[in-house]
Order: C-alpha cells, then sequence, then structure tokens
C-alpha cells in the first residue's frame, strides 16, 4: 500500500514501547474503498459514490480538487501503489502487467460524516481501463482513492482555482471539465460574477448545478459537432465583453495539426499561475488541449489578456490514451 510521505506539518499518533510517538502525515494517501452506489446523470455523465472506514480523513478542499482512482489488476481483488517519496517514478517503472491502472479525477463531493465521496465520471466508451471500468462499475466493487488526507493540517495540492480576490471570472471547459467547474461554481462566494462556458456532447447532458446570482451558467451542446465547436465561439463572445481589446475567433487545430507556440502532442498543457495582485479577469480553462490552446492564444495574444490570470490546463488529446 501506499507509504506517507515525511513532510513537516500535520501527525499521526503511534503507541510505541515507551509511550505515543507521533508520525509524519502525508498530504496524501490511498483510501481503500468500495463503491457504494453507481448514478446515471445524463447519457454523458455517470455519478459513483465511493465509501470506506478511512473515508471520514478525506479532506473537503472543494472547488477542482484533484484526487486519482486506482484500479485492481484484472483478476485481482486490491489495490497497492509503491510506497515512498518517489512512488510515481516507481509506479511507472512497474511491468504492464503488476501496475495497477490509475486515472485522474476531479472530486464532486465528500461528506466525511458519511465516509462518501462522490466521482462524476464522463462516459466515452469501452476503450481503456479507466473506460472500461466505469461501463461495469456495480455496488461493492473495491478500488482505491489517492487523495488528500484531512489529518494534514498544510496545502495538500492539486488545486488549480487561484483567482485573485477581485475582478470577474471566465470559466470554460468541455465535457471532461465540467465536474470541476460544477465544483467551483457551489463553492464561490455569493459576490461572484462572471461566466461559466461549460461544452458537453448532448443536450440532454445539462446538469443542475448552484452558482451565484452574478455568474452566468451556459451550456453549450455539440450535438454532434466537434470538439470546441460550441466553446471556442463562445469564449471569444465573452471576451468580447470582459476585455478591452478585440480579435478574430478563435478556431481549433484539426487533430495533428502541429502548433507554432506549443506541441499539444509532446507537452503536456498546463500553467497555473497566481495572480500577485487583483486583475480584471482571471480565466480558468480546461479540457481538449488542442481546444485549450486555441484558447488561450486568443484570451493572451489576441485580446491582450495578462498569461499570469489564465490558468489553462490542457490535459487530453483527440486520439491519445488519457493520462495517469
Amino acid at each position: 500500500m501506499f507509504g506517507d510521505r515525511v513532510r513537516p506539518s500535520g501527525e499521526r499518533a503511534r503507541a510505541t514501547g515507551g509511550g505515543t510517538a507521533t508520525l509524519p502525515v502525508a498530504p496524501w494517501r490511498l483510501f481503500d474503498v468500495q463503491v457504494r452506489t453507481v448514478r446515471r446523470l445524463s447519457p454523458s455523465f455517470l455519478r459513483v459514490t465511493f465509501t470506506g472506514p478511512g473515508l471520514d480523513r478525506f479532506a473537503d478542499n472543494g472547488y477542482d480538487q484533484r484526487m486519482k482512482l486506482v484500479l485492481p489488476l484484472p483478476g485481482r481483488r486490491g489495490v497497492q501503489l509503491p510506497g515512498g517519496v518517489d512512488w510515481y517514478a516507481h509506479w511507472r517503472a512497474l511491468p504492464e502487467d503488476e501496475r495497477c491502472p490509475i486515472r485522474t479525477y476531479t472530486v464532486r463531493a465528500v461528506r466525511p460524516y458519511l465516509a462518501e465521496v462522490d466521482v462524476d465520471l464522463v462516459l466515452h466508451g469501452d476503450s481503456g481501463p479507466a473506460g472500461r471500468w466505469v461501463l461495469r462499475a456495480r455496488p461493492g466493487d473495491e478500488v482505491g482513492l489517492f487523495g488528500p488526507d484531512a489529518g494534514y493540517h498544510g496545502d495538500h495540492g492539486g488545486l488549480e482555482f487561484r483567482p485573485p480576490p477581485a475582478g470577474r471570472l471566465l470559466l470554460a471547459g468541455d465535457e471532461t471539465a465540467v465536474p470541476a467547474i460544477c465544483a467551483i461554481l457551489e463553492r464561490l462566494p455569493l459576490d461572484a460574477r462572471g461566466q461559466a462556458l461549460l461544452e458537453v456532447p448532448d443536450r440532454a447532458d445539462v446538469l443542475p448545478v448552484v452558482a451565484p446570482p452574478g455568474v452566468t451558467v451556459d451550456w453549450l451542446a455539440r450535438d454532434g459537432g466537434e470538439h470546441g465547436s460550441r466553446l471556442l465561439p463562445a469564449v471569444a463572445a465573452a471576451a468580447e465583453h470582459l476585455l478591452p481589446t478585440g480579435g478574430p475567433v478563435p478556431t481549433a487545430p484539426a487533430p495533428g495539426v502541429p502548433v507554432a507556440d506549443v506541441d499539444v502532442d509532446r507537452i503536456l498543457l498546463w500553467e497555473v499561475p497566481t495572480p500577485s495582485a487583483p486583475v480584471p479577469v482571471y480565466a480558468w480553462l480546461a479540457g481538449e488541449a488542442g481546444v485549450i490552446r486555441a484558447l488561450r492564444r486568443h484570451l493572451v495574444a489576441e485580446r491582450g489578456m495578462d498569461r499570469r490570470a489564465v490558468a489553462f490546463m490542457g490535459y487530453w488529446r483527440r486520439g491519445r490514451a488519457d493520462p495517469a
């Protein structure tokens, strides 16, 4: 199982022969869990509720808190991860038939008093270990959640929504970002202002979400269109009102076409600045790498937005396997 990483703050008591000592508490830990319920939310979204005896210690950080779903190897029960600070490198070095599959998701809701965690997953066919698992998930299935430990009192990490204290918000993403955007909206202060743009495959994928009265939420159904076909012009229209300078409507590159500023086929498109001073607009962009690259370029290069106020995460690429 995953071993604790030594960090300076947070401690866990341990009984010893000479009394009670303390062990450092790592920011993240592996929680052994099982599926409690599986609920279909829409044609493209499935909500899995996990439970386990340790989930009362799963930290409820809200916003876009990441966690990792650790799946058992075929034909085996339970999960394992290497221990130590370099656990990820050791995991990558394992032979494929000895390496539990890992996929990254956003925590949708945490209920420590019930020892429950909700994770919303996008259904995208019977491909890859996570896609196959999602379609077959049933109550009682045993998996692992690698996530933040509430016993650690420092910064857990895994939160990329870091807006300045003032200004308007622009949240934009495709279906893979919907759980994070919904979780962000539900934690925003009541006086927050801005716009959230969520592109989804089907008009039946519109989900209920609570947002402050000053934040407009627009669901953009592709209905068979290409990724970004609704999101790109919607972000351009929003920027027209939020930012002072103009620019052409952005277009996403075709799959496999090289890009000038960032090679999304080789480099992870991920930059999360923390503005040191208030900015007029703070943008949070997440989804398919080619689309996110086009959006970021439009806002920064064509609209003149300060790049330090644009968080962008292109964490998947059309035609490529999901990263762990």
